[in-house]
């Protein structure tokens, strides 16, 4: 005779069967359902590449039913291009630049990708060991005159010694690969750089003389936001909001991991291109210490601060004064 306790009807059979898979751990479940394709700008030798290969070769935008489709850029200009063509869904780009636009009347968000920031670096060496010493030495700066790092090490100079920073050294501008070779061939004393250009340079053993965190931070720009973030056209875009939730789902997981995880950075090493071990040990530590927490109201006005400097100091992509800050364009996942 058939027990009373093993008569299961059909509707109890299917509650049990989604109690259990309920009860999986998230990373054993199956793939969600298909929720489409994003279509995700990328320099070829950029963080963004290193991240994008961990959520792909991890499965993490599988797992949320996404497939990311990568367009190469060949630079940052191209990805602005790229999103106003419509050439790609998502590109990595700086809040300011996303204001300036969404001022225009395109329909742009910004989500937080990075939070890490250049520094000045000089040799082990160097006798140069405050920002006073700089003086009447030769500094690279990666961009040109009206770059915001360099505007913002002019204001913190300015506050702290009371001089005008272009005033009492040589400034060498130029891109940021030949700012780094200036510097290893001795041809300026100190260098003002991206955060993956100074990291590789600590790896080589030359010493942080001063973060833009700590530049920032001294500015009176506290918490730190993320001037850099994926940034998508909501017009563009439209019918895609799931396959964006799922695409920075997918990033968190990703960063998440590489957080934690040394063996996911030993799979993206070839990637990164690093000549030694303690290159990719600072490269690696730079990453993790800008990786984003989420975005919150405390770095909106943060974010609103810096704008605001931004525009005092006189930077041009900011339409002298016509962009207006806009909190709208940050979107909290």
């Amino acid at each position: 005779m058939t027990s009373k306790f093993l008569k299961f009807d059909r509707r109890q059979i299917l509650l049990l069967g989604a109690g259990a898979a309920a009860s999986l751990p998230f990373g054993s479940l199956a793939h969600a359902a298909d929720v489409g394709t994003l279509r995700v700008g990328s320099l070829k030798f950029g963080s963004l590449g290193w991240l994008l290969k961990t959520v792909i070769s991890e499965g993490l935008d599988k797992r949320e039913g996404l497939k990311i489709d990568l367009v190469e850029m060949a630079n940052t200009g191209a990805s602005k291009i790229g999103l106003l063509s419509g050439d790609a869904d998502v590109i990595v780009s700086d809040w300011p630049w996303a204001m300036r636009q969404r001022s225009e009347g395109d329909t742009v968000r910004f989500a937080p990708y990075s939070s890490a920031l250049g520094a000045v670096m000089v040799p082990n060496d160097s006798p140069i060991k405050t920002i006073a010493d700089l003086e009447g030495k030769r500094l690279g700066v990666a961009g040109t005159a009206l770059d915001k790092s360099w505007l913002l090490l002019r204001a913190y100079v300015q506050k702290e010694t009371g001089k005008d920073l272009s005033e009492i050294v040589d400034p060498v501008f130029g891109a940021a690969p030949l700012i780094t070779e200036q510097m290893r061939q001795e041809r300026v004393d100190a260098a003002l750089n991206f955060w993956t250009f100074s990291a590789r340079l600590k790896g080589e053993g030359y010493r942080e003389l001063i973060s833009m965190d700590a530049i920032l931070s001294g500015l009176g720009i506290e918490p730190t936001p993320s001037l850099v973030g994926f940034i998508w056209d909501e017009k563009k875009t439209a019918g895609k909001e799931k396959e964006i939730a799922a695409f920075l789902r997918s990033i968190r997981a990703g960063n998440d991991l590489l957080a934690k995880s040394d063996d996911a950075w030993k799979k993206i090493r070839p990637a990164m291109r690093a000549k030694t071990d303690a290159e990719f040990e600072a490269l690696k530590a730079y990453y993790r210490s800008g990786i984003p927490t989420g975005w919150s109201s405390a770095q909106t006005q943060s974010a609103e601060k810096l704008f605001n400097l931004l525009v005092e100091l006189g930077e041009t992509t900011l339409g002298g004064g016509k962009v207006k800050f806009d909190p709208a364009l940050f979107h909290d996942a």
